[in-house]
């Protein structure tokens, strides 16, 4: 008899899993199927798990492929069931090739294809909905999008467009998506949209979204102006659509529990905020080579204003900018200070020039530090007068940390608006009348 066994979360089961479990189970004679609980998928950065373990047991019994079913609880423990269950084949989907090369010493290892645009169809009774996600650009970061939306359950990327449609689908057979080369066609094939394309699109491909009824999430910076930020938000209410800026910093536990301690008196009050981020780019990048909308501030403004803003709202009485341009005209390092009525924000930002990426947020009574990179924040320390009183803060930080964004605009969407305190609607468009002020003085 051939022994199979596969795992799986099983969440919210659909047609993706159905199809895995079958073929899993046409590979031998009995397959055995781990679920995992919720604690060991919070371990391993699954986010958003909406159905009970026993309801995904469940389901997995009801597939009719599961000749047993065992409780996955622990890293490492699929070594110890292959051994334990004198298993002859290992099986998971595609997502995962490579990750368990290991396990080939001690039985074949397969993995499957997964299965494209999954359905939901199979959850309607219980009115449950996966949002299929159409993603609009294919540089880097739409590079690092999809395996952290694997990562939250209740959305799946389907759909990828862009102008080039050669880009479009390199980047779709790359991840096992469809490529779009009529964007009225993309739209159709998708409930949200998540735009990852130039700086300079962001607007248009923004109001065309909402326009067709689709959810946003854009990326930094969400536009260049004041009055198309107000425009689109306006638009995303008339529409009942969410409209979200992907500033990933914002949502992450460490930068929320940051805020939380910095704005509870620990510190006295907040009287300065210096935040730093600089990385080396080269000069062909698009970063610093598009003389328009390139340079430090449009690409990294918008995470070293967050601080700031946060902490002292967006009311400031004046900002002005010290600018270093390299031989094109680009800011490769700037200054942005900030003055308001009660204290001071530095915000710091460089692709042509290195320095120290911190966080230093000084209060009356003491001051937090969050040493580079600070927008991953993870760690950090509150500091009082004493040198000896010190008090330390952790929290996890889950790879590039995408994840925690797409969680938060999928709770949203499903009509919860816990997270929306997180980065609000006027804190976006406040950063866009800086980024536009910005622009207006340096270009």
């Amino acid at each position: 008899m051939t022994k199979v066994i596969t795992y799986g979360t099983f969440d919210l089961f659909h047609e993706g899993h159905y199809k895995l479990l079958k073929r899993a189970k046409a590979l031998g004679d009995y397959l055995i199927v781990g679920v995992t609980t919720e604690e060991y998928d919070q371990t391993r950065g699954k986010l958003n798990v909406v159905d009970s373990l026993v309801t995904r047991i469940e389901n997995v019994k009801k597939s009719g492929f599961a000749d047993e079913v065992i409780i996955e609880s622990s890293p490492g423990q699929k070594l110890l069931d292959v051994q334990k269950y004198h298993i002859d084949i290992f099986t998971v989907g595609s997502d995962w090739v490579g990750t368990f090369d290991y396990l080939s010493d001690y039985c074949k290892v397969v993995y499957l294809e997964r299965t494209k645009n999954i359905s939901s169809t199979m959850l309607r009774a219980q009115k449950k909905h996966i949002q299929r996600i159409g993603v609009i650009g294919t540089g880097r970061i739409a590079g690092r999008f999809i395996p952290e939306a694997k990562l939250v359950s209740g959305v799946n990327v389907e759909a990828v467009y862009n102008p080039h449609p050669e880009s479009a689908a390199r980047f779709a057979k790359k991840w096992g998506i469809d490529a779009y080369k009529e964007i009225e066609e993309f739209y159709q094939a998708v409930d949200a949209v998540y735009i990852a394309s130039p700086h300079e699109t962001h607007y248009g491909y923004i109001r065309s979204a909402l326009e067709h009824g689709k959810h946003v999430l854009c990326e930094k910076p969400l536009v260049l102006q004041k009055a198309q930020a107000e425009e689109l938000f306006t638009l995303a209410a008339e529409k009942k659509c969410i409209l979200f800026e992907g500033i990933k910093t914002a949502y992450c536990p460490g930068f929320s529990k940051l805020l939380g301690i910095a704005c509870s008196g620990m510190i006295g009050n907040v009287r300065s905020v210096e935040a730093c981020f600089t990385k080396l780019e080269g000069a062909q990048t698009r970063e610093l080579s598009d003389r328009k909308y390139g340079g430090s501030f449009t690409e990294l403004g918008s995470y070293v204003m967050l601080p700031i803003i946060k902490l002292f709202g967006s009311k400031y009485e004046d900002v002005r900018f010290d600018i270093l341009k390299g031989e094109n005209g680009l800011d490769i390092f700037t200054k942005a200070h900030f003055r308001y009525a009660n204290g001071f924000g530095t915000a710091t930002c460089g692709l042509g020039v290195k320095s120290e990426g911190k966080l230093l947020i000084s209060g009356t009574t003491g001051y937090i530090v969050v040493e580079a990179p600070w927008w991953k924040t993870a760690y950090f320390e509150v500091h009082h007068e004493n040198p000896n009183d010190v008090e330390k803060f952790s929290e996890r930080f889950l790879d590039d940390g995408l994840r925690y964004e797409i969680s938060d605009f999928l709770s949203m969407i499903n009509g919860s608006n816990k997270s929306e305190f997180k980065l609000t609607r006027g804190e976006s468009i406040a950063m866009a009348e800086i980024m536009e002020g910005f622009l207006h003085e340096n270009r």
